[in-house]
């Protein structure tokens, strides 16, 4: 049976309770869903792919225009979160301005000699964060996004022959443009491998430019500073009550490995799905399975998420330029088996 997911009024978050539960984990989603949406108009879809990303505890990477919003979803995303366990060198949100003059201590920090003290410290970079903007992450050289690559695979960054830990919520938004190729570096396929997501983000409706036109003012002012927050453990928590109650059938695993084969055996596929996409697939299908009030994974999560998981690890034979139309037809046989199939627990 399906859970009945608690519609109540948010608690304040020092007398909150910790979650163990999907009531609990859902109350999260509704509370992280309402601030972003009241702070950027028009991006529900992104808002949400978003949010199971980071209850599924991987990165995102924007692909979008000029001025289409990408700092203020990373920022209003950083917002939503109360740090509950405040670190002298981690704080909650840092952005990142990815150029090609950038070196790799800029992002992970370095040592410095402080003559007073005769003594070297740690000047922590902006990669110790909650939330980490990294802007135009491929207008850098490929020495400076590899700086990401331990930061975003193993939540730790060595400098100077010393491992340093990151915080366990850690998450990387990234953003690249599709427009302008002067001066960047793309992104190698172990870079592009550790983005749960790859989101290509258009322009918004009319209606929904309008209003943020309207809204501009009140926006600007703090529009949704008055609702509630979550904090740096609630999310924590979230994440272990869903990898814990949110149901995955055998069938559902099987057939991601299906997809995958299928990718792999395409001609018009070279590098097809790795084993790393499939292993990151299982909680994304959870926390989706959670935002649509569900405690199992159905057929059409795998559909709504295989595109954004697999359209950027796919590396395509010259003149295949639709990768979203291989991966539809490598997932056709497969999820139309699993649609004929009972998933609940």
């Amino acid at each position: 049976m399906e859970p009945d997911f608690e519609q109540s009024e948010h608690v304040t978050h020092t007398l909150a309770p910790p979650i163990t539960d999907l009531n609990g984990a859902f109350n999260v989603v509704q509370r992280v869903r309402a601030r972003m949406q009241a702070a950027v108009r028009g991006r529900d879809e992104v808002i949400e792919t978003i949010i199971i990303a980071l209850l599924a505890d991987g990165h995102v990477l924007l692909e979008d225009y000029p001025g289409s919003g990408k700092t203020t979803l990373a920022k209003a995303l950083g917002d939503c979160i109360i740090d509950d366990q405040p670190h002298d060198e981690i704080v909650t949100f840092r952005r990142i301005q990815f150029t090609p003059d950038l070196l790799p201590s800029d992002v992970t920090g370095t040592t410095i000699f402080d003559p007073n003290t005769n003594k070297f410290f740690f000047r922590a970079g902006p990669i110790f964060a909650h939330i980490v903007l990294a802007d135009e992450i491929n207008r850098t050289s490929p020495k400076v996004q590899s700086a990401m690559l331990e930061a975003m695979a193993e939540k730790q960054s060595t400098v100077d022959n010393r491992t340093r830990k990151l915080d366990q919520l850690f998450f990387v938004i990234a953003t690249q443009n599709p427009l302008d190729l002067a001066g960047t570096f793309p992104l190698p396929s172990a870079q592009l491998d550790r983005f749960l997501f790859k989101i290509r983000m258009k322009h918004i409706q009319r209606d929904a430019e309008l209003e943020v036109l309207a809204s501009y003012k009140t926006r600007r002012a703090g529009v949704g500073n008055a609702m509630p927050r979550v904090t740096r453990t609630e999310i924590i928590e979230a994440r272990n009550v869903i990898e814990n109650f949110v149901w995955v059938a055998p069938e559902v695993r099987e057939c991601l490995v299906d997809i995958a084969a299928r990718t792999r055996s395409d001609e018009r596929v070279l590098q097809g799905a790795s084993t790393r996409s499939l292993v990151l697939m299982i909680p994304a299908l959870q926390a989706r399975a959670l935002t649509r009030v569900r405690d199992y994974v159905t057929a059409e999560d795998v559909f709504e998420l295989a595109m954004l998981i697999f359209a950027h690890r796919l590396e395509l034979a010259p003149g295949i330029g639709n990768v979203d139309q291989v991966i539809r037809d490598c997932a056709a046989e497969p999820l139309d088996k699993l649609a004929r199939l009972t998933l609940r627990r």
